[in-house]
């Protein structure tokens, strides 16, 4: 049971779990809890989708679950800095994030629970979107895909990230916008690609860094240079 369904990105995950014992004595060798996403990866055949694991927490050791016996065991977890933000009104959201709790329970049928969690963006990230959106850009598409971003002085590490795309259409052509965003300590990390349809120029990259309380004239500047492409 979690305490919270909707949280913020850095936020703290808290909640208990209950176990309720059957009709015999039973032995719990572990109990687990795995925060996964749903990564899409390309390949010849296709597309597909995985579960993809951001982080796991080992909540105890072994221990007897007698009948009828009640537990509650309460945690507390950091979320991954990287973990996706799935609050947002996208045209196309395919970005899912949950906890998936697990009993290592012998002769156990599915001895597993999972709960989703809806990730709102922290307000510097929100007022970046909105700021894009001002510019006359839809926000089209999010989903999470597999692999490591390279920006100017930072890096992914979690071996998946979460793409943002915008897209302005107009009479001569079109122009998109895809945002990826890494949380470190109290800052934001962003990388930006930018697709004109009809420019003979390669995708243009951008990165930027910014303060987690970033002002509107900060974040107006750091944007500037993606909109003006």
């Amino acid at each position: 049971m979690l305490d919270h369904v909707a949280l913020k990105q850095g936020d703290e995950l808290t909640g208990t779990i209950y176990i309720k014992g059957g009709d015999v004595e039973q032995t719990i060798t572990a109990i687990s809890l795995t925060f996964n996403t749903e990564v899409k990866e390309e390949s010849d055949s296709g597309v597909s989708y995985q579960t993809f694991p951001l982080d796991e927490m080992a909540m105890t050791s072994s221990f007897v679950i007698h009948p009828g016996e009640e537990k509650s065991i309460p945690f507390t977890w950091p979320l991954h800095e990287e973990t996706p933000i799935t609050g947002l009104n996208a045209r196309s959201n395919q970005c899912r994030f949950w906890v998936e709790t697990q009993l290592d329970i012998e002769f156990a049928i599915d001895p597993s629970d999972r709960d989703y969690i809806e990730v709102q963006p922290l307000p510097v990230i929100a007022s970046i979107i909105h700021t894009i959106e001002q510019a006359g850009f839809d926000l089209e598409k999010t989903d999470v895909e597999k692999g490591f971003l390279q920006g100017n002085g930072f890096s992914s590490h979690s071996g998946c990230y979460q793409e943002i795309e915008f897209l302005k259409s107009g009479f001569i052509g079109s122009k998109e916008i895809e945002l990826s965003f890494i949380l470190a300590d109290n800052e934001i990390h962003c990388l930006a690609e930018v697709d004109k349809s009809l420019s003979l120029k390669d995708d243009q990259y951008f990165s930027f860094t910014l303060p987690v309380d970033a002002t509107e004239s900060d974040i107006r500047a750091a944007v500037e240079p993606i909109l003006d492409v």
